[in-house]
């Protein structure tokens, strides 16, 4: 606003009540590009503003024909100046309606913030990704794109690329990605931020938006970012471990009493350990890990509990690290299958009853139920997948127990105790 105005007078004036459609139709032009000079009609004005317009202008100064009154802008703009109330018209409205953006400005402003974030977009690490390449479409189809941009907060997109060109990171603490990718140790701590870096987490995940703190907190660490290395676990049972150490006690007397125990990742980074036998198998649901503990079974196994968490990962890292055999099992779905054949390109491991036979076997016992979400592959024996998707069910793994339980109970090559020696 100009210092020139003289914001109580002009609010006395042109501010009055009654003179707010010809105020707004005076912004309007602002907006439009248009300027404030000539007649403006005003259709249809009531007594009370005709009354204003010609306290403003001078009696008789406005007259009406045909429904309507002819207001002379430069007159306007002249009383107003001649009384010291405003230097023009234009800063007269900008000063009761507020900035005006005229509307060529605004739209090559937002042109050139859309150009910048789609840049932004096209430099990320991962733009040839399938996963990254849907993100940043939906971005654009959604309005997330436009929003921002009406915002201000188009700087999101780049901060939010940043921040993926980073992962996947294992072991990585969420405030470690944030400070490098933005400098904020908090910039991903419930932020907009978060919520449009966990987006294309979803993608590439190919799972759902999360909801919930556990949900989230299983979404970063798919990426190997630790959100809170105490609450990142893993299941194992009979896991048994040598050498000194706090972690290789509890583990030897929990695997002695063939009773469940829970790892978590703060133990892992802070006590590690190494496995020295030859074989690990591998669940995703505790129930089966709960029927292992009853039957009792011979075999150590460590369970998921799902996707796996930073905890679990570091585990069977440590585990394939030493040339072991890892037997990997999963529901029959398509997470299942996603989660399978990321194992075994992760660790080499070996799919455990995952076959087109056992799924046959597991669906012929009943209790399966629609096969939601994306559809997934199956490297190891394509025609499983297919054979899925033509029966549209999914079948967990608890149909198959008794079969896991006698293979768990089978005796492994060098003896059926597992021991981890801890470092």
């Amino acid at each position: 606003m100009s210092a020139a105005v003289d914001l109580p007078r002009l609010r006395r004036t042109l501010g009055d009540p009654e003179l707010a459609r010809l105020v707004a139709a005076l912004a309007r032009r602002i907006e439009l590009g248009r300027t404030l000079s000539g007649r403006l009609i005003l259709s249809r004005p009531s007594e009370a503003e005709l009354r204003a317009i010609r306290a403003l202008l001078g009696s008789g100064r406005a007259g009406v024909r045909g429904g309507s009154v002819a207001v002379p802008l430069d007159r306007v703009a002249a009383t107003l100046a001649q009384a010291a109330i405003a230097p023009d018209l234009h800063s007269a409205v900008q000063a009761l309606a507020g900035p005006i953006t005229p509307r060529a400005v605004a739209a090559a402003a937002e042109e050139t913030a859309r150009d910048a974030a789609e840049r932004a977009l096209v430099a990320g690490r991962h733009a040839g990704t399938a996963w990254y390449r849907a993100w940043a479409e939906a971005l654009t189809t959604d309005g997330t794109l436009t929003r921002l941009i009406h915002r201000g907060d188009t700087a999101l997109i780049g901060a939010a690329v940043s921040v993926l060109d980073l992962l996947p990171a294992p072991g990585s603490p969420l405030p470690v990605i944030a400070e490098r990718a933005t400098g904020d140790t908090k910039a991903l701590s419930g932020t907009p931020l978060a919520g449009l870096v966990q987006r294309a987490l979803v993608h590439r995940a190919q799972a759902d938006q999360p909801r919930g703190a556990e949900a989230e907190r299983a979404l970063w660490e798919s990426v190997g970012v630790i959100i809170d290395d105490l609450s990142s676990q893993v299941l194992v049972l009979g896991l048994a471990a040598d050498g000194e150490g706090p972690l290789a006690d509890w583990l030897t007397q929990a695997a002695a009493r063939r009773t469940p125990f829970r790892i978590t990742l703060h133990q892992l980074v802070t006590m590690p350990i190494e496995r020295s036998a030859t074989v690990v198998h591998v669940c995703e649901n505790p129930s089966v890990l709960r029927a292992a503990v009853s039957a009792p079974v011979a075999m150590p196994l460590i369970c998921t509990e799902g996707i796996p968490s930073a905890a679990c990962n570091r585990l069977l890292t440590s585990i394939a690290g030493t040339g072991a055999q890892i037997r990997w099992r999963g529901d029959f779905d398509w997470t299942g299958l996603r989660t399978t054949a990321s194992a075994i390109d992760r660790y080499g491991a070996e799919p455990w009853r995952m076959s087109t036979a056992d799924y046959e076997t597991a669906l012929a016992a009943g209790d399966s139920e629609p096969l939601r979400g994306s559809p997934a592959s199956s490297p190891w024996d394509p025609v499983l997948a297919a054979r899925m998707r033509r029966a549209g069910r999914a079948v967990m793994e608890e149909r198959l127990v008794p079969l896991l339980l006698s293979d768990l109970s089978e005796t492994a090559p060098g003896g059926p105790a597992v021991n981890i020696s801890a470092t």
